[in-house]
Parts: structure tokens; C-alpha cells; sequence
């Protein structure tokens, strides 16, 4: 006969609770290193240390020219799309169309002066534009590699920071829009730098020192260029082609209004005039290419007969609001 042993049966479940634990730590070892669990916030990721995803780094920032996937750091491998190029275009427009209005606002109506110091302006901000190309990824070519900007936030990480137990911040500030933030402020760097070589050589010998007060101004804009990029980058990124069409509407009717300018003779009648004319409507063409991108030419290529109509129309207009025919 026999009899129902207590101890034993407690001793078989307690090996059976061991061996089901047991099978569970391995299960969740070898799920551990096929499925890497997801980071904390939008840009945290595990660096990998070694040839596999075994050997990676805790959670943290991703260096610079890569980009979290939520689970690692993945290296940038994307080219720059037409509307990044644009954008950095952008940059090198403003900081040439800012040389070119303190040359011609200090200089003295010497031709001469003017255009010299217009294609040293040029020759400057175009060599700062490709050393800063040379110096990006891939080194010494004119082509860039980057992390695509999905979402503004992409320009502002260090907003970002995650904190998991909501005590301790896990620091993951990083360029995840490589390189468009910090290949503009390159740029400026390089433009000052330039500016400061070659410049003064050309004012002082030949220019009898007239471009001075030109090269005091681009001292003041750049480093304030650079500061307004450092904080608004992202807001400048997606709003550009707006911001270009409406400073050249704005900055084209004020250059007409006050050189008191009501109809199309007196427009023709100075080369000075029809070149500033001639370059709105240019700044213009290039907010219309930033806002369509030629997505469907068969549309949008005609659009770009709308850059002559801000002219058009103020000068239809002008005549109209003269402020004599409204005197009593």
C-alpha cells in the first residue's frame, strides 16, 4: 500500500517551478539578442562597438553624421534632395545679397568701386561655400551625405532628452539633420574668415578704402546670421521659399517707391535700376523653385511668369496713389 508523501510532491514542484524559470531567463536572453529593446525618446540610440548588433553601447547620443532608428545608430546615407540644396542656396543668397547691399548703400557712386568690390563679394562667399563643401562628408567632393529632416523637431534634440524613471536625464542631443545645421554655420565661419583676407587688400589698394564700412557691416550681419541659424534653423528650413517671395516683393516696391519711380520710361531709364529689377525677379524664380520644386513642370513651369507681376502691377498702379493728387 502506499501512502501520499507531502514532502516529495513539494519537492517535485519546486523543480519544476525552477526549470520553467530557467526556460524563461534563456528565452528572454536569446529574444534580448535578436530584438534589442527601443531606446527612450526620439533620439537615443546604441552605438554598435563590434562587426554585430551583439556588441553594442547603452542608450545615449548617436555621433555625429548618424541618426537613431530608435534601436541603434544608423549611419546617414542619403543624398541631399533638391529642396536642401535649395535651402543651403538660400544661405549663400543671403549672405551675397547682404555683401552687395552695404557695398553699394556705403560706397560712393564710383562704378568702378562698386563692381570691384561686387565681384570680390562674390569671389568671397563662393570659395567659403565650396571649402565648406570640401570639408563635409564625403571629404574633398562638392557632393554632401545626409540624415533626412523628417519633422522640425529634427533641428531641436536637445528638447528631446528622455528621462525613463523621470528623475535621471538620458542626454541625447545630436545633429540628427547632418549636416544642414552645421555646415551653414561653417559656412559663415568661412565667410568671415575669407572676408577678412581679401577684402581689406582690395579696398585699401584698389578701391582707395571705400569698401570699409562695407566690411564693418558683413562683421555685424554674419555673426547675427549665424546666431538667428543657431536658433531658428528649423523654422528657417521650412519657410524659406515664403520668406524669399515676400522680402522680394517687399524689398522691390520699397527700391521703386523711394527712388520715386511711377512708370516704365523712367524704369528704363537707368541700368542701375533695371539690374536691381532684374535680380528681384530673379530672388523670386527662386522662392517659386523652393515652394514647387518643378514637381509637375507642365504646371509649374508657367508660374514662373508670375515674377514679373509685383512690377507690373505697381507700376499699373503707382499713378494712382501719387499722394499730390490727394492734396486739397
Amino acid at each position: 500500500m502506499r501512502y501520499f508523501d507531502p514532502l516529495s510532491k513539494m519537492e517535485d514542484s519546486k523543480l519544476l517551478t525552477l526549470m520553467l524559470l530557467s526556460a524563461i531567463a534563456v528565452g528572454q536572453c536569446y529574444s534580448g539578442n535578436m530584438h534589442m529593446k527601443v531606446c527612450p525618446g526620439r533620439y537615443c540610440g546604441r552605438i554598435v562597438q563590434g562587426n554585430t548588433s551583439q556588441e553594442v553601447g547603452e542608450c545615449g547620443a548617436c555621433p555625429r553624421g548618424s541618426r537613431s532608428d530608435g534601436t541603434f545608430c544608423v549611419k546617414c546615407s542619403n543624398s541631399l534632395s533638391m529642396y536642401d540644396w535649395l535651402y543651403l542656396g538660400f544661405m549663400f543668397l543671403t549672405v551675397l545679397v547682404l555683401h552687395w547691399f552695404f557695398i553699394d548703400y556705403f560706397s560712393k557712386r564710383s562704378k568702378k568701386v562698386i563692381v570691384i568690390l561686387f565681384i570680390c563679394a562674390a569671389i568671397e562667399t563662393l570659395c567659403a561655400a565650396i571649402v565648406t563643401l570640401l570639408l563635409n562628408e564625403p571629404k574633398g567632393s562638392l557632393n554632401l551625405i545626409s540624415c533626412k529632416s523628417e519633422q522640425l523637431s529634427d533641428w531641436y534634440t536637445v528638447f528631446f532628452n528622455p528621462k525613463p524613471d523621470y528623475v535621471n536625464t538620458i542626454y541625447c542631443t545630436n545633429e540628427a539633420v547632418y549636416p544642414l545645421y552645421t555646415i551653414v554655420l561653417t559656412f559663415f565661419a568661412m565667410s568671415v574668415a575669407l572676408l577678412l583676407l581679401v577684402r581689406p587688400i582690395s579696398s585699401h589698394y584698389i578701391c582707395a578704402d571705400q569698401g570699409i564700412s562695407s566690411i564693418y557691416a558683413a562683421l555685424y550681419f554674419l555673426p547675427i546670421l549665424a546666431t538667428v541659424h543657431a536658433l531658428f534653423g528649423g523654422l528657417l528650413y521650412y519657410t524659406y521659399p515664403y520668406i524669399i517671395v515676400v522680402s522680394a516683393i517687399l524689398s522691390n516696391a520699397t527700391v521703386l517707391a523711394r527712388n520715386r519711380i511711377m512708370g516704365f520710361r523712367q524704369l528704363l531709364s537707368s541700368k542701375r535700376h533695371i539690374g536691381i529689377v532684374l535680380g528681384h525677379w530673379t530672388l523670386l524664380a527662386y522662392g517659386f523653385l523652393g515652394l514647387t520644386q518643378l514637381a509637375q513642370p507642365a504646371i509649374h513651369g508657367p508660374m514662373f511668369i508670375l515674377v514679373t507681376a509685383p512690377v507690373l502691377f505697381y507700376l499699373a498702379t503707382s499713378s494712382l496713389t501719387d499722394p499730390i493728387k490727394f492734396k486739397r
